[in-house]
């Protein structure tokens, strides 16, 4: 039962970091948007940081370390529902 509820909480943090990543493709300095870039940005950066250290943008502008991220995240949580 506490592994389906760290499965859903990492499933939730996933979708967390999708939208974050969808927001980046806007503009959001100001408003509504603005705010919630912040709030998503207090709370994906520091997973998302440990990726962007090792993994360079390709051609200097695509960051694919946010999709590893993911990857990684999500790999880990059902790699561990297996065993437990």
């Amino acid at each position: 039962m506490i592994m389906r509820l760290i499965v859903e909480l990492v499933d939730i943090y996933t979708f967390i970091i999708f939208v974050y990543i969808l927001l980046s493709w806007i503009p959001t300095k100001s408003g509504i948007l603005g705010d919630i870039d912040n709030v998503l940005s207090k709370i994906c950066d520091p997973y998302l940081d440990l990726f962007k250290k090792f993994i360079p943008p390709i051609g200097g502008m695509v960051d694919i370390s946010p999709i590893i991220a993911i990857v990684v995240l999500q790999l880990a949580v059902r790699v561990l529902y297996f065993i437990f």
